[in-house]
């Protein structure tokens, strides 16, 4: 059996879930048994075969097909079988524009910067309004 301490991400292992069984169980409470059809870059889920829950437990839906906004979503269960099929990535850190890095000093197009880069009002030692 796979360590799991490895590098993955949610939508790798998603998409490799593609095709079986999952439960998503929605902020609201709400669970969803059904076969995971396909996602999106949002998470967004598309399930069938579905049999939905309500959030106390007693009562049941039987439905054709689901889909589920991402962002309603509190968590997923999946099968162990389906997570050792996931491939192991190399996660790389985002590149600013330009390569010069991340966040930082820059002359930005931010609201009230003056040319020098400090803002509107600031003195010149940088302390915000007032003297010295």
């Amino acid at each position: 059996r796979r360590e799991h301490a490895g590098r993955m991400l949610p939508l790798s292992l998603l998409r490799t879930a593609t095709g079986n069984p999952m439960l998503v169980e929605l902020k609201n409470g709400e669970t969803f048994n059904g076969t995971l059809v396909g996602c999106d870059t949002w998470m967004n889920i598309s399930l069938k075969e579905v049999i939905c829950t309500s959030r106390d437990g007693d009562r049941f839906w039987r439905l054709p097909e689901v889909i589920i906004r991402g962002n309603n979503v509190k968590y997923l269960r999946i099968p162990e079988e389906v997570i050792d099929m996931v491939p192991e990535e190399e996660i790389k850190a985002p590149q600013g524009k330009g390569g010069k890095g991340g966040k930082g000093k820059g002359g930005g197009r931010g609201k009230g910067m003056s040319p020098g880069g400090r803002g509107k009002g600031a003195s010149p030692g940088g302390r915000g309004r007032g003297r010295g």
